[in-house]
């Protein structure tokens, strides 16, 4: 069952958190991840305005999803933009019963 890695993002030092973001894609790609949306167009329709940058990426499972953001290569990339950068807040969702 597929599982999904939603994050909301407001960057802080766009030098910095490139730094990040130059790293991450390979890193999700060998954990078998797909980005479904990065930045791109958005409209807030409900909640705080903070944020201004969402990624939306598909794992095969839950399970790989949770192994990606806790893996080593992941937590060295995440340091660029954990020094102040940016501000993210990241889940990891199972599809689960999508059916209802």
């Amino acid at each position: 069952m597929p599982a999904y890695w939603v994050a909301r993002a407001k960057i802080n030092d766009p030098v910095e958190y490139k730094k990040y973001t130059d790293l991450v894609p390979a890193i999700i790609r060998k954990h078998g991840g797909k980005v479904l949306a990065r930045g791109g167009r958005f409209q807030i329709m409900e909640g705080p305005k903070k944020f201004h940058r969402f990624v939306v990426i598909e794992f095969p499972s839950y399970e790989q999803g949770v192994a990606c953001f806790t893996s080593p290569e992941y937590e060295q990339a995440a340091a660029f933009r954990r020094n102040g950068a940016g501000e993210v807040e990241t889940i990891i969702v199972d599809a689960g019963d999508a059916t209802t």
